[in-house]
């Protein structure tokens, strides 16, 4: 049960973070589990743990995270690998 719980704070994470940029997270569901996941790792390091905890989240670190990976994402992204 509590693996079901991880993945749904995670996509919840990774969902309201691409909404809260405006685009799309890839990959439906499963893109905003890995956008949560890796934003709550990000988040963490760069601004410790700090604020609420859900699921094992620290909710305000995780949410800053997560925007943070999808922009340098879509950066990377929009460059569609070809370079001149």
């Amino acid at each position: 049960m509590d693996l079901i719980w991880i993945l749904i704070i995670g996509g919840l994470i990774g969902w309201l973070s691409g909404n809260l940029i405006g685009r799309d997270v890839p990959g439906g569901i499963a893109g905003n589990i890995v956008a949560g996941f890796v934003g709550s790792w990000l988040g963490t390091e760069l601004l410790g743990a700090r604020g609420p905890v859900i699921g094992g989240f620290y909710v305000v670190p995780s949410i800053v995270g997560a925007i943070l990976a999808l922009l340098i994402f879509f950066a990377i992204a929009r460059g569609d690998g070809r370079r001149r």
